[in-house]
């Protein structure tokens, strides 16, 4: 399994804006459950869903203006 932690700009803490919805909606329509953090998400999936993931989730929030997206991988040993 590989842990991703993905943070989107700008936010404001309590209130996350559309572009963070939508890039969390894009990880759930994979079917990845996210935890919602206060300053970001993370998600854990398999290492062969990696790629589609963080494409969905880029993309969601760079279309509905993200400034900044931050990726974290951490693969299982």
């Amino acid at each position: 399994m590989v842990h991703v932690e993905f943070t989107i700009e700008p936010f404001v803490e309590g209130h996350p804006g559309a572009h963070v919805l939508a890039a969390i909606e894009a990880a759930q329509r994979l079917g990845v459950d996210v935890d919602m953090g206060p300053f970001g998400s993370s998600c854990a999936v398999e290492r062969n869903d990696v790629g589609a993931l963080v494409g969905a989730v880029t993309d969601a929030a760079l279309g509905l203006g993200a400034t900044h997206v931050s990726i974290h991988l951490e693969q299982d040993s």
